[in-house]
């Protein structure tokens, strides 16, 4: 597809666009931009966030979905997050959440900046999203941004026995979870 038939893309026509490629892109101001691979420790902490979340919804209408579902960003941007927790209605041939309320993402040396500025300020923006996850894949912490009636609040999770507590989706587990089959470098030690 050429540049031009590219530029201001809808999701419609991003979605029928992106169907036949190899590589993975994401919607971004009208242009498919392409997103980079996950490592091995990456995928691994996704895998668990799966599980962890799965195994705790028991008979709710939620879902987790991996990163091949979309979550559309109102001002018309496609985000593909780690995870998403979908309440809505499941439609099988739908390309996105229908009804988006937790995200996870996984941060990557490149785009960690960025995965918790601009990207999570798009997130803020979808009416059904309640919580966003975003979790550092280097050592065992993460960061629990939440709606509150009154704006965005955010929490920070530190060791393994810290409480992820997803109440959007009335799940809630220990955040060592995430990082099971995973063991940290040690941190270099201050010299006095």
């Amino acid at each position: 597809m050429s540049q031009a038939m590219r530029a201001g893309m809808t999701a419609d026509d991003f979605f029928r666009w992106h169907v036949l490629q190899e590589r993975r892109y994401e919607l971004v101001d009208g242009e498919p931009v392409m997103m980079a691979g996950a490592n091995q420790r990456r995928a691994q902490i996704v895998t668990n966030s799966i599980l962890a979340i799965a195994s705790r919804l028991g008979s709710s209408d939620c879902r987790p979905f991996t990163s091949d579902t979309a979550v559309l960003i109102p001002a018309g941007n496609i985000r593909y997050p780690d995870l998403t927790v979908d309440c809505g209605r499941l439609v099988d041939d739908s390309m996105h959440a229908t009804e988006p309320r937790v995200v996870v993402e996984v941060l990557s040396p490149t785009t960690a900046t960025f995965d918790q500025t601009e990207r999570l300020e798009e997130y803020r923006t979808v009416p059904t999203l309640i919580q966003v996850l975003v979790v550092n894949p280097d050592a065992m912490e993460a960061r629990l941004h939440s709606r509150t009636d009154t704006g965005w609040i955010s929490a920070p999770l530190r060791g393994e026995a810290a409480s992820v507590d997803l109440s959007s989706v009335d799940v809630s587990f220990p955040l060592g979870e995430l990082y099971r089959g995973l063991s940290f470098r040690p941190r270099p030690a201050l010299v006095g």
